[in-house]
């Protein structure tokens, strides 16, 4: 879907010269296409990250609240990080740039019919590291030493002791960290904190990854 008539119709074009694929509607606004998913039941939806009436991620969160099985492309001429994540965590199959060759575009909607739940876009790893770079140089020395104790095992009962901490306060500090690393535990804070040069000399072994 597409808020624009000249580009609706060029990618229909494009995707209905495909012999393994076929266009069931064409919308030019959320409401729209919500009434023709709805009513067709595609295998895969690609929509603009603008239009009239809301974004393409109000989209994806509707259909993906309903299901983990149909593919969803998010197009935009606005390839920020912001907008790599922002889609990537609504629950896009795949992210691509209106810049991109047509064919593309294709692959995207190929990758997201048999692969929805996974994320694919050209610029995420550049992305990624651009968010993980930043978000260290944001870490705050206290979250740093407790990043440290991490590194060592310790749980953040052990952890309040040594820097004169409550617990509570501890996991304020390990939640932030998580926050600020892009991790949803501490393997994952970890191996990105030694890839980006936080942590040089512990033991992986002695963490679990």
């Amino acid at each position: 879907m597409d808020d624009h008539e000249l580009i609706r119709d060029g990618l229909s074009g494009v995707f209905a010269a495909q012999e393994d694929m076929e266009v069931l509607g064409a919308a030019k606004d959320v409401g729209e296409a919500l009434e023709i998913y709805e009513r067709t039941n595609p295998d895969v939806v690609v929509t603009d990250l603008q239009l009239p009436d809301g974004t393409g991620l109000d989209v994806v969160r509707r259909v993906r609240r309903q299901t983990d099985k149909v593919g969803l492309v998010v197009l935009t001429m606005h390839a920020g990080d912001d907008q790599i994540f922002a889609a990537m965590e609504a629950g896009a199959s795949a992210f691509v740039g209106k810049d991109a060759p047509s064919t593309e575009v294709v692959k995207a909607a190929r990758h997201a019919a048999v692969s929805p739940r996974s994320f694919l876009c050209a610029g995420l790893a550049q992305a990624m590291v651009r968010r993980t770079t930043g978000a260290s140089a944001r870490l705050s020395e206290r979250e740093h030493d407790v990043l440290l104790h991490l590194a060592e095992g310790l749980s953040a009962a052990e952890i309040g002791p040594r820097l004169h901490l409550s617990e509570s306060t501890v996991k304020s500090h390990v939640a932030r960290i998580y926050q600020k690393l892009g991790a949803a535990n501490r393997a994952q804070a970890l191996v990105t904190a030694m890839r980006i040069g936080l942590l040089s000399s512990i033991d992986p072994r002695r963490n679990g990854f």
